[in-house]
C-alpha cells in the first residue's frame, strides 16, 4: 500500500456529507447553469435525450400494445437500472465543462462504467421503493372500496391514495436529488451518498420542495408533448442537478474520481 493510500484509509469523514443552507433562488439558479451547459454541448445533449425518448416511447408503445400492467412494470423496472447510468454520463457533461474541458462521449461511458456498481446499488434500491409503491397501490384499491356515483367514495379513494403515494415519491426524492452527481464526482459509496442527499433534503425542506414542483412541471411538458418534450427537458434537468449537487454538499473530504 502506498503512502497517500495509507493516508486516505486513516482520514476519517463524516456520516453524512456537510450541506449548505439553500435560499429561495436557489432552484431557478440551478435550471439556469444547467441549460447554459445543454448550450455549450448541444450535440451530447440532444444525443443523450434521444434515448430517453426512444426508451420512453419503447416502453409506452409495448405496454399499451400488449395491453398488460405486469409488462409495463417489467419495463418499467429495467429502466430504473439504465436510467442512473444515463443521468451519470449527463453529470459527466457538466462535470467536463466546469473542468474546463471539451466534455466527450467517450468520457461519459468512462464514468459510468467506473460507477456502475454504485449506481447499481442506487437501482437496486429504486427497485424495491417501486415494488413497495405498487403493493400500497393494490392495497389501498382493496381496502378503499370505490361505489359507483358516490363522490365521497371517490374523494377517500384519492386522498388516500395519493397519501400513500406522496410518501414513497418524497422518500425516492430525497433519496436521489443529491446522491447521483456525488458519486458521478466522488469516490464513495452509495450509502454515504444517500443518507447525505435526504440530510440535505431536509435541511432544506422549503427550498427542495420547490425544486421538485419545477423537476415535476418541467417532465410533465415533456411527456405532454408526445414524449419530444423529453430530448430537452431530461438532459437539461440532469445538468441542473449537477450544479445542485455542488452548490449543496461539501464533498470535499471524499477524492475525485479522474
Amino acid at each position: 500500500m502506498s503512502q497517500n493510500e495509507r493516508d486516505e484509509s486513516t482520514i476519517e469523514r463524516p456520516f453524512a456529507v456537510p450541506c449548505a443552507t439553500l435560499d429561495a433562488g436557489a432552484p431557478l439558479r440551478w435550471l439556469r447553469a444547467g441549460w447554459r451547459d445543454f448550450r455549450r454541448a448541444p450535440g451530447l445533449s440532444l444525443l443523450f435525450g434521444g434515448v430517453v425518448l426512444l426508451v420512453s416511447v419503447a416502453v409506452s408503445a409495448l405496454a399499451w400494445s400488449l395491453g398488460r400492467f405486469a409488462l409495463l412494470a417489467a419495463l418499467l423496472s429495467g429502466f430504473v437500472f439504465v436510467a442512473p447510468l444515463i443521468a451519470v454520463g449527463l453529470y459527466c457533461v457538466s462535470r467536463e465543462l466546469e473542468a474546463g474541458r471539451r466534455p466527450e462521449l467517450r468520457d461519459s461511458f468512462v464514468l459510468a462504467r467506473r460507477v456502475a456498481g454504485q449506481a447499481g446499488v442506487f437501482a437496486l434500491a429504486q427497485l424495491v421503493v417501486l415494488m413497495l409503491w405498487s403493493r400500497a397501490g393494490m392495497m389501498v384499491n382493496a381496502l378503499v372500496p370505490v361505489e359507483n356515483n358516490d363522490l365521497v367514495t371517490w374523494v377517500e379513494f384519492l386522498l388516500i391514495g395519493s397519501a400513500a403515494g406522496s410518501v414513497f415519491a418524497a422518500f425516492t426524492f430525497a433519496t436521489a436529488a443529491f446522491s447521483l452527481p456525488m458519486i458521478a464526482d466522488r469516490d464513495v459509496d452509495m450509502v454515504t451518498a444517500g443518507v447525505s442527499s435526504v440530510n440535505a433534503v431536509l435541511r432544506n425542506k422549503g427550498v427542495m420542495l420547490q425544486w421538485a414542483a419545477l423537476i415535476a412541471l418541467l417532465t410533465a411538458v415533456g411527456f405532454l408533448t408526445a414524449y419530444l418534450g423529453l430530448v430537452v427537458v431530461m438532459p437539461w434537468l440532469a445538468y441542473s442537478a449537477w450544479h445542485a449537487y455542488r452548490e449543496t454538499l461539501d464533498a470535499t473530504a471524499w477524492p475525485r474520481l479522474d
